[in-house]
């Protein structure tokens, strides 16, 4: 979560304002399979590994979270951010995953799609919610990362 915080940090700095971490933002427990490399994964739950890409919502990792506990989470940081600020511009920085929950949840979408939602890293999803609508203007755009490569 240190590259999330520095990151937010570095653009809080950047447009003046405030700044705080929020431990709701954070990365899957991936229990067992903390550290570990996919071949690592592979070689010792073939199994769980395959419904994970398959059925992500089934899925538990061993000694760790569901997709349910990410977006649970990550909910709480919403309506946090929501009541805080309910009619300011907020950046919200996070790891792919987390960023996969709230647009699942921004999207109504079901928690079987969370494959489906592009987050490379460095992404910037643009998201308004105004009256309690949301409008999804962008997902996943890294146009500012090229010229960069």
């Amino acid at each position: 979560m240190g590259r999330c915080v520095d990151t937010g940090a570095a653009i809080a700095n950047a447009c003046g304002v405030s700044h705080e971490s929020m431990k709701d933002l954070i990365d899957f427990n991936y229990g067992a399979w903390q550290w570990l490399t996919v071949d690592e994964v592979r070689a010792g739950w073939p199994g769980l590994l395959a419904a994970w890409h398959a059925t992500p919502h089934l899925v538990r990792f061993p000694d760790g979270d569901a997709l349910q506990d990410l977006v649970a989470r990550t909910a709480n940081a919403i309506r946090f951010v929501l009541a805080r600020h309910p009619d300011g511009v907020v950046v919200m920085v996070g790891h792919e995953t987390a960023n996969r929950a709230i647009l699942l949840q921004l999207l109504d979408q079901p928690l079987s799609a969370y494959w489906r939602l592009a987050q490379e890293p460095c992404a910037i999803n643009d998201i308004e919610i105004s009256d309690g609508r949301v409008r999804v203007d962008c997902v996943n755009d890294v146009s500012h990362l090229s010229s960069v490569a």
